[in-house]
């Protein structure tokens, strides 16, 4: 049977052990934590972006149409 100093030593490197696997972890999941709230931002910024290009399409059309009444107006009077 071991003796006592060599039951403490195992048991201490495998308390270390397993305190490295479960720092590892929780950097592990930290890092997904992050990366999952990066995407999300990303996602907010590409909706905005999509709106605003929607947006100015949609005031180009509208100043395209306007552009192209005056022209008949002018011809016309």
């Amino acid at each position: 049977m071991a003796s006592r100093t060599e039951r403490f030593k195992t048991a201490a490197r495998e308390a270390d052990r397993l305190l490295k696997e479960a720092q590892k972890r929780a950097k592990t999941d930290e890092r997904q934590r992050r990366i999952k709230a990066a995407l999300r931002r990303t996602g907010k910024v590409l909706k905005a972006a999509g709106r605003a290009a929607i947006v100015a399409g949609v005031a180009a059309g509208i100043a395209s149409a306007r552009a192209e009444n005056r022209k008949l107006k002018k011809k016309k009077g």
